[in-house]
């Protein structure tokens, strides 16, 4: 069994795949437009236009992430936080760096107990994110 995140990114997705692809290596490994759907929805029943992604996967390292543009305009993301591990306290900074183009840093990237490198902080499209480099032979 696995959960997958699926984030709306009301119009932007596109471009989020984009930003992810640079920021951590996200390669995107399928893209539906609602153009392409066999079956377009009713005008009542959403306001997409066909360009828009109704549904694309994108991969981060072992990670799927599922994608679209549809949501209502006011969603947004809050109580969650995609986290992700670092090998390094080196690769910690360049994604967090990344990440933070454009977005808003809520902890500064720093040693902690538990790691020899975390942050956290919002992108660019207000996601979440937590980066992290565990420290060797922690427990947990």
């Amino acid at each position: 069994m696995q959960v997958q995140p699926y984030l709306f990114f009301n119009g932007r997705a596109e471009e989020a795949l984009a930003f992810y692809a640079r920021a951590v290596g996200a390669q995107t490994t399928f893209l539906l437009r609602f153009g392409d759907a066999p079956e377009q929805p009713s005008s009542e029943a959403c306001n997409w236009q066909p360009e828009q992604i109704m549904h694309a996967n994108m991969s981060i390292g072992d990670s799927q992430i599922m994608v679209s543009d549809g949501a209502e305009p006011e969603a947004g993301f809050s109580g969650f936080s995609l986290a992700i591990s670092a090998a390094t306290p080196e690769e910690a900074q360049r994604l967090y760096d990344a990440l933070a183009e454009g977005g808003q840093a809520t902890m500064p990237l720093q040693e902690t107990f538990w790691a020899l490198s975390f942050g956290m902080l919002t992108d660019r499209f207000g996601v979440n994110w937590m980066v992290n480099c565990e420290r060797p032979n922690f427990p947990g």
